[in-house]
């Protein structure tokens, strides 16, 4: 008789919690502007908007200018990075950014992704990382879910202006190897506004990972959906004359819905001295927006307000290997990749009164193919010194058909983007980087094959280059000998040949001269002892165009929107008895509005907070936005507009307001 069969006991170990970025990262990293912020920071951080998760990039600033169901607007590294363009974002793989879109080339809306679900947020800048392509000029940053969670919760948030938040999630482990992670999010919220936004979100997740032999696979499936109504930018005349008050709006059917949805798969195959990887993804992603920023200056009868839709199907993938060959007697790590993506797009601008459509400005269906290859390899050629040369090659494929003849075509371009980076150490846990390399981001497609004036079908108009090219180089130093501190400082400089862009507001192309940004970084991250931990960055840039005829015309090199000074920091306290605490600051300095710097945005400083206490099945979260009541603006532009008692144009400041004091009750109960 066979003896039985025992099952060994399954030993528990205590949980490890890496703070923040204490990750080191040195003799892994190949620059010092390079890093990686796990789950146990994004926690334990207060939030106004989902896009604020990427404020834990140092340097980056995220604001809004409208309602909160769209994308943020995105600011890094002396760039007023619209929604997205020059900051490359993947969720699990899936290009967040969009091309082509109907409310800004690089649309990267951030909304779908539920926060206590992510694992972790990796982030490289600048143009030296062969793996990042389109929109990455700036640089870019990769987003990476749980796996399985320890334990399922459930989370309700409630606060002021009638927000409420609701959050369920739980792992159901299927045999030795397969998990099935689940989660659902809904919340509302009015908003400080005269005008509630009402805006209604709601978020599906579900994540299957599982192992066969020695290949890892994971099946994600997301899905998102809003709708709100939203108060745009207002100028600053209004406020001033008692018009409106500083959180009214001059037109309240402003707003708009969003959806998205997505199937990712991926797998991960582990040889003896390689790594295979393939990633293959479908996106269907639709915004409809409603925006009025000029009021009565085009229309005086009906009014400006226009509608923005986009709606699109998106295939991609991406085959990547790497393995470990011995070169000339070296060590090296090499890897080498295809990656590819096709957008099937509709995407319209139109004239609305009080979302009424009245008449169309362009109407177009876009097809845009991308395939780019890249290779890079590190050789340690001493116990102190690593070189990775890199290349990649990208090639595009537009299609437009546009309801005006004359402005369908299609257009073709490539360029290849040679990369460096050099190691020097490490000595006593530090290193020294020099990094180089060439990179892009591609333009809207209709702009590459306009050739009249949508809005009155007569007037040439200049194509854009499909793809505008930049190029960089950095120096920096990452140190770790201090135990507890890692500390990371870079120095670098950023030209881009063009920034011609098609704007989308206008339904037309823009054409700016070469930009040339300087900068300086300096990151620190300190976890004293086991009960505190301290952040503390600075990013100063210098931007400009590099001629007086840069921005359309207009005498000076400063480039509007431009912030040059971000300073952040904060600490995070855990106590005995399940007590904890954060404060964080924020500040980001004036802003040129226009290119001869007359008219400037102030500057802004915020104090966010959050105290708590948890247990092993409870925890209970109160948190302070804008602690100490400043009337910020969140963001400001300066042009012409014209209010309906108005007879002429004026060109005035038109601003977004930042958010008041705002308390937020968060109760988690974990089963």
């Amino acid at each position: 008789m066979a003896a039985a069969q025992t099952t060994p006991d399954i030993t528990t170990l205590d949980p490890v919690t890496v703070y923040g970025r204490s990750l080191d990262m040195v003799g892994e990293a190949t620059s010092a502007s390079q890093g990686q912020v796990g789950a146990s920071e994004l926690s334990q951080r207060p939030f106004l908007r989902r896009g604020e998760i990427l404020e834990v990039v140092p340097g980056v600033v995220i604001t809004q200018h409208s309602g909160s169901g769209k994308a943020n607007q995105y600011f890094l590294r002396g760039f007023n990075l619209d929604h997205g363009t020059d900051f490359a974002v993947t969720v699990e793989g899936m290009p967040v950014n969009m091309r082509t879109h109907g409310h800004g080339q690089g649309y990267a809306d951030l909304n779908f992704i539920i926060p206590e679900l992510v694992q972790s947020v990796s982030y490289q800048k600048g143009v030296s990382f062969a793996e990042n392509g389109d929109f990455s000029s700036a640089g870019g940053a990769q987003f990476k879910f749980v796996d399985s969670l320890p334990r399922a919760f459930v989370k309700t948030e409630l606060g002021e202006d009638n927000y409420a938040r609701f959050v369920a999630a739980e792992s159901i482990r299927s045999g030795k190897t397969a998990t099935t992670t689940v989660g659902v999010e809904a919340s509302y919220y009015d908003g400080p506004w005269d005008n509630p936004e009402n805006g209604r979100r709601f978020n599906g997740f579900a994540h299957h990972v599982w192992t066969v032999g020695d290949c890892d696979f994971a099946l994600t499936a997301l899905g998102y959906s809003s709708e709100w109504d939203s108060t745009d930018q207002v100028p600053q005349r209004a406020i001033d004359t008692g018009v409106i008050g500083r959180f009214g709006t001059l037109n309240p059917t402003d707003g708009g819905d969003s959806e998205r949805s997505s199937l990712s798969f991926d797998v991960n195959r582990r040889g003896v001295d390689s790594t295979t990887a393939l990633n293959l993804y479908a996106i269907y992603s639709r915004l409809d927006l409603y925006s009025d920023f000029t009021y009565f200056l085009n229309d005086p009868v009906n009014g400006d307000q226009f509608n923005q839709r986009d709606e699109r199907g998106i295939l991609g993938g991406s085959l990547t290997q790497a393995w470990n060959p011995e070169l000339a007697g070296l060590r090296t790590e090499t890897k080498v990749g295809l990656q590819t993506r096709s957008d099937f797009i509709d995407v319209g601008l139109f004239n609305t009164n009080n979302r009424d459509r009245i008449s169309t400005v362009r109407d177009d269906n876009v097809r845009e193919t991308s395939g780019g290859l890249f290779a890079e390899t590190s050789i340690y050629a001493t116990d102190w010194l690593r070189v990775q040369p890199g290349v990649r090659a990208d090639a595009y494929h537009f299609d437009v058909d546009s309801d005006l003849d004359a402005n369908s075509g299609t257009a073709n371009d490539a360029l290849v983007s040679p990369k460096l980076n050099i190691v020097l150490g490490p000595w006593a846990k530090t290193e020294f980087y020099l990094n180089a390399g060439y990179g892009f981001h591609s333009n809207d497609a209709r702009g590459t094959t306009i050739t009249l004036d949508p809005a009155d079908g007569v007037t040439p108009v200049d194509k854009v280059d499909p793809l505008a090219r930049s190029h960089g180089a950095e120096i920096g130093v990452r140190t770790a000998t201090v135990p507890g501190l890692v500390s990371t400082l870079s120095v670098w400089a950023l030209e881009l040949d063009s920034e011609l862009v098609f704007v989308g507001d206008a339904g037309a192309t823009e054409a700016n001269g070469k930009t040339r940004r300087v900068g300086a970084e300096w990151a620190n991250f300190y976890h004293v002892n086991e009960w505190l931990a301290f952040d503390a960055d600075a990013a100063l840039t210098r931007a400009n165009y590099m001629s007086d005829a840069g921005g359309g015309g207009n005498v000076g090199r400063h480039i509007p929107g431009s912030i040059e000074t971000v300073l952040t920091g904060g600490a995070i306290v855990t106590l005995p008895g399940g007590w904890f605490g954060t404060l964080r600051a924020r500040y980001f300095g004036p802003q040129p509005l226009i290119e001869d710097n007359s008219v400037e945005a102030p500057s802004s400083l915020t104090f966010n907070a959050a105290v708590g206490w948890k247990n092993k099945d409870w925890e209970i979260t109160l948190t302070v936005l804008n602690l100490l009541d400043r009337a910020n603006n969140d963001i400001a532009y300066y042009y012409e507009s014209q209010l309906a008692t108005e007879g002429a144009p004026v060109a005035d400041i038109h601003l977004h307001p930042a958010e008041p004091r705002t308390f937020r009750l968060a109760v988690t109960r974990r089963f």
